[in-house]
């Protein structure tokens, strides 16, 4: 056997151990999900996902924080970072710390610290769940930055910017028109990832007394374990769901490429 035929088998082994780690689980907990005390199959623990009013209320509310904590990161470290990008260089080591820092902080350790802030919260903003977007944010943002440095990173930010100011552009323009295409694909990982966190949070939700999905899902769990799994195995496939789609997700020039708008110049010559 060949040095690259033996390559090729090790990666099939590779990824099949890859799936086996990751959906033996999966299939786990939907046999457990499905399996009536008789030995049949039923869905009844799936439809109760919808016929319980507090778990349909602890899943709106973890979508409606997922949605405005995607939001939120986004507009608070994307025009950041192209500041940074572009006027501040030597600040990129200070903001890279400063987001890469909850990383390094338990979470219970953050909880603890921003409970009195968020008794002031709750007494100025009401008690909806909806306010746990603040500390959400702080817990996305070295999932996100990492996500939006990366694409930063990969086009010529000041070449663009020069070239589209030149033209007369303006900086609203010079966003939404020629930067933030070419970052489409940084920005929606960032946003995925964000979501993922967000529906699988379960400390901060917890300590501060939020009704989310995780820790429904934990109060159904002590009085009906098929459909806690049942929400359990729901949530993840959704964030998989949303990071396959991602992944699937093709470039601006994979895009452009397609319609045919990209074509090899006809004086080209591939060397021999």
């Amino acid at each position: 056997m060949s040095g690259r035929s033996r390559l090729q088998v090790l990666r099939w082994v590779v990824l099949a151990l890859a799936a086996a780690f990751f959906l033996v689980p999966l299939l786990a907990m939907l046999d457990f999900s499905t399996r009536t005390p008789t030995g049949g199959r039923s869905g009844e623990d799936w439809a109760a996902l919808l016929d319980s009013p507090p778990l349909v209320r602890a899943i709106l509310a973890s979508v409606q924080l997922a949605a405005l904590t995607a939001v939120a990161v986004i507009a608070l470290l994307l025009p950041t970072m192209l500041l940074v990008t572009l006027r501040l260089p030597w600040a990129r080591r200070t903001v890279e710390l400063l987001c890469l820092l909850p990383l390094a902080v338990p979470a219970i350790v953050v909880v603890v610290g921003i409970a009195p802030v968020y008794a002031w919260v709750t007494y100025l903003l009401g008690g909806s769940s909806l306010t746990l977007v603040f500390a959400y944010v702080v817990l996305a943002l070295p999932f996100a930055h990492r996500a939006l440095d990366a694409g930063l990173r990969s086009i010529d930010v000041l070449t663009l910017v020069e070239a589209a100011r030149s033209l007369g552009a303006r900086w609203p323009t010079v966003l939404l028109r020629v930067l933030l295409p070419n970052l489409r694909g940084a920005v929606l990982s960032a946003a995925f990832l964000t979501v993922a966190l967000v529906l699988g949070e379960f400390t901060f939700a917890s300590l501060l007394s939020y009704d989310t999905l995780p820790v429904a899902i934990n109060a159904v769990g002590k009085r009906d374990a098929g459909v806690s799994v049942a929400a359990s195995l729901a949530s993840l496939l959704v964030a998989f769901v949303l990071l396959l789609a991602l992944s699937l997700l093709p470039g601006p020039g994979e895009r452009a490429r397609r319609r045919g708008r990209l074509r090899p110049s006809p004086t080209f010559r591939s060397p021999r």
